[in-house]
């Protein structure tokens, strides 16, 4: 990609829900791997098999009530997202020990190179902004996450 990500480029109307809910993050894993796995053509246990392996690397609990979990995926083509909000947070491991309710599943192509990177900042810093995250806490419901996703500014500050 010649330009930088959005988070439109990496993400579908489909693939935005509202009100999930979940115990604890084992929960919430299985969960992105089952919603996420049709939508993506790949299988749930796969996805949940590379989520569990990164995360046995670190959290991707990285903050203020967010989670990137994301990996590399053999048979994926494109790099995908897929953003579920929490009904109520949960623990995470996250780096600042709060929970979670925004979580962003970002998968690439295994071969997917500088592209999952590029995508992983541009979601890093689109849910870096505080208003953006207050926004998508408020939002009725998932069209309104979606539109605010896509609306995101993503751009790095000049």
């Amino acid at each position: 990609m010649n330009r930088p990500f959005t988070l439109s480029d990496i993400l579908d109307a489909k693939a935005v829900l509202s009100g999930v809910e979940a115990a604890d993050k084992k929960q919430m894993i299985s969960f992105l791997a089952d919603h996420a796995a049709p939508l993506f053509g790949v299988e749930a246990h796969v996805l949940n098999d590379v989520l569990w392996e990164r995360e046995k690397l670190g959290t991707t609990g990285v903050g203020h009530g967010i989670a990137i979990p994301h990996g590399r995926v053999a048979g994926l083509t494109a790099v995908h997202g897929f953003f579920a909000r929490l009904a109520s947070p949960i623990p995470f491991d996250a780096n600042d020990d709060k929970p979670v309710d925004l979580v962003f599943l970002l998968l690439a192509p295994e071969d997917a190179g500088a592209d999952h990177l590029h995508a992983l900042a541009a979601v890093s810093r689109a849910l870096r902004d505080p208003e953006l995250c207050a926004k998508l806490r408020a939002a009725k419901d998932k069209t309104a996450l979606y539109k605010l996703l896509c609306t995101a500014t993503t751009a790095e500050a000049a």
